[in-house]
C-alpha cells in the first residue's frame, strides 16, 4: 500500500516544484513588469535621447552668384596712320603775287613784305602741295634806286616762310624774276644839286659871249636850261614792284608740307 502511494507522493512533490517554479517565474516576471513599468519614463527619455533625431531636410543652399566673368577691356580702335607729308623738290618753282607795292622810293634793306601763290603748286605725282592763295612771307633785302634813267638801281628780296593750310613752314628759294616798272621822281634839289657847277659854268659861257648885259642874261638862261637838262639826266629813278605784280622764286631745298 505504501509502495504505491510513493508513485504518486512523488508526482505529488514534483507537481508541486513545477507549481513553485512557476510561481517564482510568475513572480520574477511580474517584478520585472513592475521595474520595467517603474523605470519606463527614465528609460524612455534616455533611450529617445540615445536614438539620433531623424535627419531634417537640408536647407536648400542660396543658389550660388556667380561674379559676372569679366569682359575683355574694350580696346579702341587703332587710330589711322597720319598721312604721308607733301613734298615738293629742289628747283621747283613756286609763282607769286605781290601783296603791296615795293618801291625803291621808300623801301629800304631788312622791311618785310609779302605775296601770294598764284596758282596750285603740284608735286611729280600731280598733288596739290601748296594751293593758290597761300602766303609767302620774306624781306627786303637791298633797295638802291638807280642814280640816273641809264642805271638799273637795285631792288632785291629774300623770302623766308610759306604758310599753307593755317601751318607756317620755313622755306629756302630764291628770286628768279620780278615785274618791275622804273619811275622817275621828276626833279628834285638833290638831283639839282649834281648839276649845279655846270649850270654856274653855262652862265659863265654865256656872259662872256654876249659882251653884255644881255648877252649875259641869255647865257645865264642858257647855262641855266643846260643844267635843268643836267638835273633831269642825272635825276633817282625807283625800281617798284606794283601790287600784284608777279614774282617768281625757286626751291633751293625740298619743302616737305603735312596733308590737309
Amino acid at each position: 500500500m505504501i509502495r504505491n502511494r510513493l508513485p504518486l507522493v512523488a508526482a505529488l512533490g514534483a507537481a508541486a516544484l513545477l507549481a513553485c517554479a512557476k510561481g517564482e517565474q510568475t513572480s520574477q516576471s511580474a517584478d520585472s513588469t513592475a521595474r520595467n513599468l517603474t523605470l519606463a519614463p527614465t528609460e524612455s527619455t534616455a533611450a529617445m535621447k540615445d536614438v539620433p533625431a531623424p535627419a531634417t531636410e537640408r536647407a536648400k543652399a542660396a543658389p550660388e552668384t556667380k561674379a559676372p566673368a569679366k569682359q575683355p577691356a574694350a580696346t579702341k580702335p587703332a587710330a589711322p596712320a597720319a598721312p604721308a607729308p607733301l613734298m615738293l623738290a629742289t628747283g621747283t618753282h613756286v609763282p607769286l603775287a605781290a601783296s603791296d607795292t615795293i618801291t625803291t622810293r621808300v623801301a629800304k634793306a631788312g622791311d618785310p613784305f609779302s605775296a601770294t601763290v598764284s596758282q596750285d603748286v603740284k608735286d611729280a605725282a600731280g598733288r596739290v602741295v601748296i594751293p593758290a592763295g597761300a602766303t609767302v612771307s620774306g624781306t627786303v633785302t637791298a633797295a638802291d634806286p638807280a642814280p640816273n634813267p641809264s642805271s638799273a638801281g637795285k631792288l632785291e628780296l629774300a623770302v623766308t616762310s610759306v604758310s599753307v593750310r593755317g601751318a607756317s613752314y620755313p622755306i629756302d628759294a630764291s628770286v628768279v624774276s620780278m615785274d618791275t616798272v622804273m619811275k622817275g621822281r621828276g626833279v628834285t634839289k638833290a638831283d639839282a644839286a649834281k648839276v649845279a657847277g655846270g649850270a654856274v659854268a653855262g652862265a659863265i659861257v654865256g656872259k662872256i659871249i654876249g659882251k653884255s648885259g644881255k648877252g649875259a642874261v641869255i647865257g645865264g638862261a642858257a647855262g641855266a636850261a643846260a643844267g635843268a637838262a643836267a638835273a633831269r639826266a642825272s635825276r633817282d629813278i625807283d625800281i617798284v614792284v606794283p601790287k600784284g605784280a608777279a614774282i617768281g622764286i625757286k626751291l633751293n631745298k625740298p619743302l616737305t608740307v603735312k596733308r590737309a
